[in-house]
């Protein structure tokens, strides 16, 4: 199926052209492909339209927007116009000046292929230029076996007759919800995908499994797998409704899968990736945790209060806040417990074997980074370890005539980032205390005025506020830092 961040990459299309201007109309627009054993391939070229950006004229005592939409399709890398469409759009009649987005879907049948569609808007009532932008479309070559249809998340999906509408499926009108962005306060996914082909399983039954995946560390979440037992036919529709209220913040990968009775998977899986913003406690009912003899084993009394510290250099904001409640109790058995939790809420089945290599890696930055007012996880460089993992490369710079003592990190690879670098430099001189000057990895503290504040060990009167544009710095940290 389709790369599942492709999505992303698509929103921004029809949008860049709206960035910074007064006015401008912005849509979302994605893609799914599906299969009919009576027409073949084909695609839903989906469209959502925000509200607040387009004029609504009033019509007959209430509010309506009107929008031109051009469309046509090439197929690639040849060229060819494979499909044309070009019509008004209606949005639905709204009775009050709280107007709401409304949606659109072109189905456009297409062979397995890559193709590009070209897409045009433009708000009638609002004037304006068009909205132009392109979508990359790859239609798999697998439909006539055993395989899956996109998934379709369901903005909302309700039980309908009218297979006369555009967002029809199997029963179902199903509007689709085009982000994948899931705030604190939606607590569901519902999702629709079809199965193909299945009869070709010389079997009575297969099974669908479905899963939801960290992105972070690939591990499943618990909760979240589900097995169905399904008879063959040409093409099963599948609709369901995942609760995701207890699910953490992340990002994560639903995956569907049809396996033989043995749990082979047959054909390709199914694909959704989406993201999670949920500020619950990682572990609310903590006194109510059954705790694991191995991780018993491995803390002792007087070391867990230490431990679950530790833990706040990879825990996000909202399980920072419960490690803080945790620790104020002053309560081995309880910190013992939500260290558990929070292992196995961030490894899944792997949590105690994580849990042991990560205590590992918080004894080897108490021995490299600790000093005497600060545990080695409470450092800096203790801190960006314990997050990132080990650096590639490390120029240490202890002496240096003109500047403060400082290191110079630099990773190939930190997830999908490449080439990211992390300035550590020693102001006091004194205490192994080591600060992070400047990173330029996302989310990390920038200062692209480091090299001054190096220098400022023999150059007092350099004030790091200065715009006169100076380049000379007097040291070698920027060729450290410019090296591969």
């Amino acid at each position: 199926m389709k790369n599942p961040f492709l999505v992303i990459l698509t929103l921004l299309v029809l949008v860049s052209n709206s960035f910074g201007q007064k006015n401008q109309m912005k849509a979302f627009i994605d893609y799914k492909s599906y299969y009919s054993p009576e027409q073949g391939p084909y695609v839903d070229l989906q469209f959502q339209y925000v509200a607040y950006t387009i004029r609504f004229a009033p019509i007959d005592s209430v509010l309506q927007a009107k929008i031109e939409v051009s469309t046509f399709v090439t197929s690639e890398p040849s060229g060819d116009t494979v499909y044309t469409n070009a019509f008004a759009l209606e949005s639905p009649r709204m009775r009050d000046s709280i107007v709401e987005d409304f949606f659109d879907n072109l189905r456009i049948p297409l062979q397995p292929g890559k193709y590009t569609a070209h897409v045009s808007l433009k708000d009638i009532y609002g004037g304006g230029k068009s909205l132009d932008g392109q979508v990359e479309i790859l239609v798999p070559d697998a439909f006539t076996n055993v395989s899956t249809s996109d998934i379709l998340v369901a903005e909302v999906a309700s039980p309908s007759t009218n297979n006369q509408s555009p967002f029809y499926k199997s029963g179902y009108e199903i509007i689709p919800r085009i982000s994948n962005f899931y705030n604190q306060g939606m607590n569901y996914l519902p999702y629709y995908v079809e199965l193909y082909n299945t009869n070709l399983i010389q079997d009575s039954s297969f099974g669908l499994r479905q899963q939801i995946v960290s992105t972070q560390n690939s591990q499943v979440m618990p909760g979240y797998s589900r097995f169905t037992k399904i008879k063959p036919s040409t093409v099963v529709p599948i609709i369901r409704n995942i609760d995701i209220s207890k699910l953490p913040s992340g990002s994560y990968h639903l995956t569907l899968e049809i396996i033989d009775r043995n749990s082979k998977t047959i054909g390709q899986t199914a694909d959704y990736f989406f993201e999670r913003i949920n500020d619950i406690e990682v572990a609310e009912n903590v006194d109510e945790i059954i705790l694991d003899p191995s991780f018993q084993a491995s803390l002792t009394e007087d070391s867990t209060k230490y431990y679950l510290a530790s833990l706040i250099p990879i825990a996000r904001p909202a399980e920072v806040k419960s490690i803080m409640k945790t620790l104020k109790a002053n309560s081995p058995d309880l910190n013992r417990k939500h260290i558990q939790q929070f292992w196995v809420q961030t490894s899944g089945a792997n949590a105690t074997s994580q849990w042991l290599i990560y205590k590992k890696n918080v004894a080897l930055v108490q021995q490299n980074y600790g000093n005497n007012f600060q545990d080695g996880f409470e450092t800096d460089r203790g801190r960006v370890y314990l997050q990132y993992g080990p650096p590639n490369t490390i120029i240490d710079r202890q002496t240096s005539p003109s500047e403060y003592p400082y290191e110079i990190w630099h990773y190939y690879k930190i997830k999908t980032f490449s080439n990211k670098r992390f300035v550590f430099y020693n102001p006091d001189l004194v205490n192994n205390a080591y600060r992070l000057l400047h990173s330029d990895m996302v989310g990390e503290q920038q200062n692209y005025k480091w090299q001054e504040m190096l220098v400022k060990r023999n150059n007092s009167s350099n004030s790091v506020d200065n715009t006169s544009g100076s380049s000379q710095y007097g040291g070698n940290s920027n060729y450290y830092y410019k090296q591969d």
